[in-house]
């Protein structure tokens, strides 16, 4: 389908999703996006159908798991850092390492990632640390929002979640009776960057007892709205790196393999 000449093509939206455009036409095509709300809302509709597609397909692919001692979404959590890691170690096709990690049943999953990064520990009976969110779960959200939208506001960062809310996120991950107090309901793309008010952009982050907490991923959020306001970062960059693995781009961007010391 096609719109009117004034307008982009599904084409061009479907590349700019996927980041297949070149950096001339992503210019033009987010210069066009700044200005039409027509093809902004066409573009949001086709990011929310793929969302969805994805969430079906996963949910199918679930399905033929079996369960992991009332902790799915914690599994899943650990397995896809897992999995971010392995890719960027080795050559192996897609989706081999799926095969891999489903085979031996997250057994030596859980001990290569306990070793290599401390994320999703437990520290206390009953207490799970959890440092990265379920991306099937938590994909991220964002609004369709300029750089200058952005910048122009107060440097807002995680804003309240209503209770019912937090209870649900509790209940997805799998820990519905958790101690609240050891968890921040985070945004895995900050509000002040342009996330979005969405359950898919919310994960129960630990606040204090994991390497990889949420007063960590706060300075890593401040670090990229500096660099998306004083020009040296896309937002959709930002946006997008922190989405896919926020600890890798807190390495990235503070060049260290272990959090800073607060200062």
């Amino acid at each position: 389908m096609k719109h009117e000449d004034s307008h982009l093509t599904d084409q061009q939206l479907l590349q700019d999703i996927d980041s297949e455009l070149s950096a001339h036409e992503e210019k033009t095509v987010r210069a066009h996006l700044g200005a039409c709300w027509q093809c902004r809302a066409r573009r949001q509709e086709m990011e929310q159908a793929i969302g969805d597609l994805m969430r079906i397909q996963q949910r199918e692919f679930d399905a033929q798991l079996p369960p992991v001692a009332g902790r799915r979404a914690l599994l899943r959590a650990e397995l896809s850092q897992l999995a971010v890691g392995a890719r960027s170690r080795s050559a192996l096709p897609h989706g081999t390492w799926w095969a891999l990690a489903a085979a031996s049943c997250g057994v030596l999953a859980f001990g290569i990632f306990l070793a290599a990064n401390g994320v999703g520990r437990r520290s206390q009976p009953g207490r799970v640390v959890i440092s990265i969110p379920d991306s099937t779960l938590t994909p991220g959200a964002t609004l369709l929002v300029s750089q200058r939208a952005v910048c122009s506001q107060a440097n807002t960062k995680n804003k309240p979640v209503p209770p019912p809310v937090q209870r649900q996120v509790f209940e997805e991950y799998g820990i519905a009776r958790a101690d609240p107090h050891a968890y921040e309901v985070d945004y895995l793309v900050t509000p002040a960057l342009g996330g979005a008010d969405d359950i898919h952009n919310l994960w129960p982050h630990s606040t204090s007892e994991a390497l990889w907490n949420a007063p960590v991923k706060d300075a890593l959020e401040d670090r990229l709205r500096q660099m998306v306001c004083d020009g040296s970062l896309d937002l959709t960059e930002a946006q997008r790196e922190i989405a896919a693995n926020w600890i890798a781009a807190y390495k990235k961007y503070f060049h260290t393999d272990k959090p800073l010391a607060e200062r």
